[in-house]
């Protein structure tokens, strides 16, 4: 109980009380948000502009898998167009929208 009291006292009021506590008190909130933005944020953002360009480059004959996990070879892919049309088999030809797309498979992957 009389360490609750000690805790409520008020602090003394000498000359010890400096004009950067403010910015002391702020100083780990601002600390978590900076290892945040380097640890989470930035990579993030880093894959997410890989997987736009990845995106932009795709073209005719790129074999690829949608994130609905969907193998196929793109036949039709214009640059402007917001669609492609992906042979998954023969004689069965699927348009989907290009963010659909997960990734673009390699030359080792498509041997498989």
């Amino acid at each position: 109980m009389p360490f609750f009291i000690i805790a409520m006292a008020p602090a003394p009021s000498g000359a010890s009380s400096g004009s950067g506590g403010g910015l002391m008190a702020f100083l780990p909130i601002i600390l978590i948000f900076v290892i945040l933005y380097f640890l989470i944020l930035r990579p993030q953002a880093k894959r997410q502009r890989q997987q736009q360009q990845m995106i932009e480059q795709l073209q005719k004959g790129d074999r690829i898998v949608t994130s609905g996990g969907i193998y196929g070879i793109i036949v039709r892919a214009g640059e402007k167009e917001p669609t492609i049309i992906v042979k998954v088999a023969d004689d069965v030809k699927l348009e989907i929208d290009r963010n659909a797309v997960a990734r673009k498979l390699s030359e080792t992957d498509a041997s498989r």
